[in-house]
């Protein structure tokens, strides 16, 4: 098997892996758009109090935001492939949602399974918006995770490379040792933004 083949198969089976973390995350949601917009806003509720009980300094940050997206998120890693998924909602700063949902890959050293919590702040409406409306993130990261229940700790970073945000990890369990450059792809969640 020679080296285009090679990247091309990996490439496939992270888009493979990243989509059915997605759809499978999506399936437990609830089986109406009103009942799973129902579980994400409780999901994003829940987010903020463990953030603000965590970092309360975040409360003013997201309050003189030009608006945040709070996500719930999956990532595996396995050597030099990582991938993610998904789904959450973005609110701007007057209120209004957005549901979306995020799934992505990433190249680098590393091992780990883990369920998080993200939360993104945006500092300015321009973007916000093309966060909104193109949902694109390439960013770079680096983490030491080792979590069950209240046990356990995380030290995560991320970077995104093309907007200025601040980025929160909530770890709900996992564990990950890895340092990636990848992207996550952040787009509108038709069904549940029609009504």
């Amino acid at each position: 098997m020679n080296r285009n083949s090679t990247c091309s198969m990996i490439a496939a089976l992270a888009l493979l892996l990243a989509t059915v973390l997605v759809l499978g995350g999506c399936a437990s949601l609830g089986a109406t758009p009103a009942e799973k917009r129902a579980t994400i806003l409780d999901m994003r509720d829940q987010a903020l109090a463990q953030l603000y009980r965590e970092r309360p300094e975040a409360r003013e940050r997201i309050a003189s935001a030009a608006g945040y997206a709070v996500f719930d998120a999956a990532s595996q890693n396995l050597i030099l492939l990582q991938t993610e998924g998904g789904y959450g909602v973005l609110t701007s700063a007057s209120g209004e949602t957005t549901f979306m949902k995020a799934g992505g890959a990433g190249v680098g050293f590393g091992v780990g399974l883990k369920d998080y919590r993200e939360v993104i702040v945006f500092r300015d409406v321009e973007d916000f918006e093309r966060f909104r409306d193109v949902g694109w993130d390439a960013s770079g990261r680096a983490e030491a995770t080792a979590k069950s229940g209240n046990m356990g700790g995380a030290a995560a970073g991320r970077q995104s490379v093309d907007l200025d945000v601040v980025t929160y990890q909530l770890l709900d369990s996992g564990i990950a040792l890895q340092a990636t450059v990848g992207a996550t792809r952040y787009w509108k969640w038709r069904a549940l933004n029609e009504e």
